[in-house]
C-alpha cells in the first residue's frame, strides 16, 4: 500500500505526521512525505529513512497575513498546487493522502480532491483551522480528539511518550516549555521565578528556543545560578564556566538545565513533575500520554485562538490549568502547585494517562482501512 502523509509548517502538525509514520511503516506501507520549504518540515524529515520520497514545495501560511503578504501566500499556494498536482500523478496506485493539516497541507490536500485520491485529516485542535474547514466535506473521515463524530477520538501521539510515563506523586522539577520554536512570554516568566524556585529547593528545566537561548542563559548567570546544557542540544559557542556545565542530559546536577531545543523531550518529560507551557495541540496530548500535569499558558495570536480552546478542554475536565499570556504573575504558579498537594497529583497523573491510547495511530489506521475497503 502506498500511502502519501501531507502537512506540517509547525512542530505540532510534524509531530502527528510522525506518530503515524511510525505505525504506518511498522504495517510495512510505503509512506511518501510533501510538505514546505519553509517551517520546520525540512528539519524534521529531510534526513528520514522511513519516508521511501520526500518533497518540499514552496508555501506560507495564509492565515493572520493581510494585504500583499496575503496575496503572495495565495500566489505561492496556488503554484504549489499545480507542483503538488504533478507528484501525485506521477504517483501510481496512491491508496490514500492523509492530511495532518497547517499551510503544508494545502496544495496536496486540494490536489487529492481534485485527482479523486481518498482523502483523509487529521485535526490537532479544538478548534478547526480554516483548511480543515473548507476541506472537511471532501474527507473520507475527519478524525479529532474534540469531536464526538469522530471515528477515533483518542490522538496520535508517538509511542516513546507512553513508554517514558509514569505517576507524579510530588513536584521536585519544574519544566518551562514554550513549544518548538520557545515563548518569550514563558522565558521571561521563568527567569522572574528562578530565584524563588531555587529558595524553595525545586529545579528548573527550560526549553527556551534557539533564538533566545544566549539571552536567557545570560540572564540566569547574572542570578548566580548554575546552569547545564545538554550536550546534544548545544549549538552555540557556549563553553563551560564556573557556573555553566555541559554535558549528557543524565549527567546535568545544577540548579537549571536549558536547551533550545531538545530530541530528548520525553526523556526530559519524565524528570519533571509539573510544565508551565504553550498549549499546541501535540505538546498537550504528549504530557496526557506522560501523565505530567501542567500551568497551559496560550499562544494569543495562534489562529482561531485554537490554543486556548485546546488548554479549555483539559481545564474543564479538571486535568489542567489555564492562565491568560496577560494575566501570567508568580502568584498563578505557586497557585496551581497548592492545588496540587497530597493526592491530588497523582490522582490527575493517573487521569491524564486515560485521555491517551497507545494503540491511537493504529485505530486510525485500521479504521482508514475499513472505510477504504467499504468505498471500494
Amino acid at each position: 500500500m502506498k500511502i502519501i502523509i501531507t502537512g506540517g509548517g509547525t512542530g505540532g502538525h510534524l509531530s502527528v505526521a510522525r506518530a503515524f509514520l511510525e505505525e504506518f511503516h511498522k504495517q510495512g506501507f510505503e509512506c511518501i512525505f510533501i510538505g514546505s520549504c519553509n517551517g520546520q518540515d525540512k528539519a524534521y524529515f529531510q534526513t528520514e529513512s522511513r519516508f521511501s520520497q520526500k518533497f518540499f514545495l514552496k508555501t506560507s501560511g495564509v492565515v493572520n497575513k493581510k494585504g500583499l503578504g496575503k496575496i503572495k501566500s495565495l500566489w505561492q499556494q496556488f503554484k504549489a498546487l499545480q507542483n503538488a498536482l504533478k507528484i501525485l500523478k506521477t504517483q501510481k496506485k496512491v491508496d490514500f493522502v492523509l492530511s495532518v493539516g497547517g499551510y503544508s497541507a494545502a496544495p496536496t490536500a486540494f490536489g487529492a480532491v481534485l485527482l479523486r485520491i481518498p482523502l483523509f485529516i487529521h485535526e490537532q485542535n479544538a478548534q478547526i483551522g480554516r483548511l480543515n474547514r473548507i476541506l472537511k466535506p471532501y474527507a473520507k473521515s475527519f478524525f479529532s480528539s474534540y469531536l464526538q463524530s469522530s471515528p477515533i477520538l483518542f490522538y496520535p501521539v508517538s509511542q516513546v511518550f507512553f513508554t517514558q510515563a509514569r505517576v507524579r506523586q510530588e513536584v521536585k522539577n519544574l519544566l518551562f516549555m514554550g513549544g518548538s520554536q520557545g515563548a518569550r512570554a514563558i522565558n521571561n516568566f521563568a527567569l522572574a521565578l528562578a530565584e524563588d524556585i531555587f529558595q524553595k529547593n525545586l529545579r528548573i528545566f527550560h526549553q527556551c528556543g534557539k533564538a533566545e537561548f544566549e539571552r536567557v542563559l545570560s540572564e540566569y548567570l547574572k542570578l548566580n545560578l548554575k546552569v547545564g546544557i545538554p550536550q546534544e542540544s548545544l549549538e552555540s559557542t557556549i563553553t563551560e564556566s564556573q557556573n555553566v556545565q555541559i554535558g549528557a542530559l543524565e549527567d546535568l546536577d545544577t540548579d537549571i538545565v536549558l536547551f533550545g531545543f531538545s530530541k530528548q523531550m520525553p526523556e526530559i518529560l519524565k524528570k519533571c513533575d509539573f510544565a508551565i507551557c504553550r498549549a499546541g495541540a501535540s505538546s498537550l496530548w504528549e504530557l496526557c500520554a506522560n501523565g505530567l500535569p501542567a500551568l497551559f499558558v496560550p499562544y494569543p495570536y495562534a489562529a482561531g485562538n485554537h490554543q486556548y480552546y485546546n488548554a479549555k478542554f483539559l481545564e474543564e475536565k479538571g486535568l489542567g490549568f489555564l492562565c491568560l499570556e496577560q494575566d501570567l504573575f508568580c502568584e498563578v504558579l505557586w497557585d496551581s502547585l497548592e492545588l496540587l498537594k497530597g493526592e491530588r497529583i497523582s490522582q490527575i497523573s493517573q487521569e491524564l494517562q486515560k485521555e491517551c491510547s497507545p494503540k491511537a495511530t493504529e485505530q486510525i489506521m485500521q479504521s482508514i482501512l475499513s472505510t477504504l475497503a467499504k468505498n471500494s
